[in-house]
């Protein structure tokens, strides 16, 4: 789906009132999100930015490219943000960055990368781990296979303060899931590289940490982001330090899994179930074995999604001080990827 005209139409007659403004700004989108979605971040972030012109990549003339000293992505194409060399930082409208970091082009290397730290995210995220950590809890993957196959059979309750679920990850996301989850009973641990703390909850960290929270929990939710770190961190190795029939939510990004060996763990039993929103590569092809594996629950990357009326806010808040003030917000850690 495009843009439609009437839309386009409007966008273009209100640029260019805005570009007689002395105080105007020509500010880039580079995204590869599906067209229709592409528009709503332009209507919306041009409201909150009456005074700049946020404009498509595609509409920027060779001219207003070399003028753009701020750009605003969604999934940047390299080889656009290649064509933008005057760039002064980067905001993106995502919280992950690491795909963007791999892909950078040596052009905007040194270029300050500013990832989405939006609260509404972590109260989404909350609310998602809470809801699968039911899912599990309640038994509903063994009820959907009893439907399959007409089988009548109540199974074993038990209380959630009898269930133990251990957290990877303790920053805003983390934190505010943990909560959630000791808030409705469960015991609730939680692990991050240093050591944190946290009100009701029990807290590890470094690898002697995580060896003694998995070995404890009933439900692992995993929302660390991907770093030379986490990639591979749930192996067979980790799974083996995991309670038998451990369940597995995958939350984060999908390569800090490892597909054969979630696989192979599943299959000997070693973890009863997995639920995953998150994969190495997305959408996740047909022919995966992830689709027809019994005890997998796919989901479509929908954990967490970005409210674009908030996020926006953001974004432009953020634009607007430092065309105030001069000032950055905070960027990406380039070595730690986040």
């Amino acid at each position: 789906m495009s843009i439609t005209s009437t839309s386009r139409t409007q966008l273009s007659a209100s640029k260019l009132t805005r570009s007689s403004l002395s105080n105007s700004h020509l500010i880039a989108f580079v995204s590869r999100i599906p067209r229709a979605e592409i528009q709503r971040w332009l209507i919306v972030l041009n409201e909150l930015l009456p005074d700049n012109d946020v404009r498509l990549f595609d509409n920027l003339t060779a001219q207003q490219k070399q003028l753009c000293t701020l750009a605003v992505v969604a999934n940047p194409d390299p080889a656009e943000l290649r064509q933008l060399p005057n760039l002064q930082w980067i905001h993106s409208t995502w919280a992950g960055v690491e795909r963007m970091l791999a892909e950078l082009p040596a052009a905007t290397e040194l270029c300050p990368i500013v990832r989405l730290v939006d609260p509404t995210l972590a109260y989404t995220m909350a609310e998602a781990v809470l809801a699968w950590t039911l899912y599990l809890h309640r038994d509903m993957p063994a009820y959907r296979l009893q439907q399959a196959s007409a089988q009548w059979l109540q199974r074993p309750y038990i209380a959630a303060g009898e269930r133990t679920v251990g957290i990877l990850g303790l920053g805003k996301l983390g934190a505010l899931s943990a909560e959630r989850l000791n808030a409705n009973g469960f015991n609730v641990l939680g692990w991050s590289r240093h050591q944190r703390s946290l009100k009701n909850i029990r807290t590890f960290a470094a690898a002697d940490g995580l060896a003694s929270m998995l070995a404890q929990s009933d439900i692992v939710v995993n929302l660390l982001p991907l770093t030379n770190e986490t990639r591979g961190l749930l192996n067979s190795a980790r799974f083996a330090q995991c309670k038998q029939g451990v369940s597995i939510i995958n939350f984060g990004r999908g390569a800090t899994v490892s597909e054969a060996d979630l696989i192979s763990a599943l299959d000997t039993g070693i973890v009863s179930h997995a639920v995953l929103d998150v994969f190495e590569e997305e959408p996740l092809p047909a022919r995966h074995p992830y689709w027809s594996h019994a005890n997998i629950t796919v989901l479509p990357h929908i954990s967490a999604p970005t409210c674009i009326r908030s996020a926006s806010k953001i974004v432009a808040g953020n634009i607007q001080e430092y065309y105030k003030s001069g000032r950055i917000p905070e960027a990406v850690n380039r070595q730690l990827g986040y």
